[in-house]
């Protein structure tokens, strides 16, 4: 199915969000909504990236892992994570195991820090498309990359962040509201 479909509830939604409870709540209160503050986009930066080659389901359900694993995302705690932590954090089943991931989330969190606050937040939506496109009408109307996410992408390597390209930059903006994916007759579209 590639266009909008009816969830338990009758209303109509995105169908990639109907195969699960945990999918239908991220959707309906979550995906796309604008999302601001530098720890809160750090956040969702590493969850893309940790999502990469695996089922967003798989992020979703160790969120809270995430979360009490890397001190809630706070990149001022997260730039103080040693080689003990990342060790540790190896061994966290709570998390996705991968050390290359944890290697780049610990080192942009480092990188992070020296930034001034809203930064991070100032260099992602300075990646919104200026006007929104189309509402899309069905799954495939939406694209996996963008000349904003690929412009997005660059710029965030160039300050030196780690483990983001155009397909996890597009995903981040999808997340946190830069763009609108939801399609055209998914009841949870902005109408704006």
């Amino acid at each position: 199915m590639s266009g909008p479909a009816a969830g338990p509830d009758g209303l109509l939604r995105c169908p990639w969000a109907l195969s699960t409870p945990d999918y239908i709540a991220y959707h309906d209160a979550e995906w796309g909504r604008p999302v601001h503050g530098d720890d809160a986009l750090y956040e969702r930066l590493c969850l893309e990236a940790f999502q990469s080659g695996l089922s967003w389901l798989t992020i979703l359900r160790r969120r809270e892992g995430f979360r009490k694993a890397f001190s809630d995302f706070s990149i001022a705690a997260v730039a103080e994570f040693g080689v003990a932590d990342a060790e540790r954090l190896l061994a966290d089943e709570g998390i996705i195991r991968n050390r290359a991931k944890i290697e780049a989330t610990l080192a942009n969190a480092k990188v992070l820090a020296g930034w001034e606050a809203g930064e991070l937040d100032t260099l992602i939506w300075s990646h919104a498309p200026e006007e929104p496109g189309p509402a899309p009408l069905t799954v495939g109307d939406v694209p996996a990359v963008t000349p904003e996410s690929t412009a997005l992408a660059k710029a965030l390597k160039k300050a030196g962040i780690r483990f983001v390209g155009p397909t996890t930059a597009y995903a981040l903006m999808q997340a946190c509201g830069l763009v609108d994916d939801h399609l055209a007759a998914c009841a949870l579209r902005d109408p704006a």
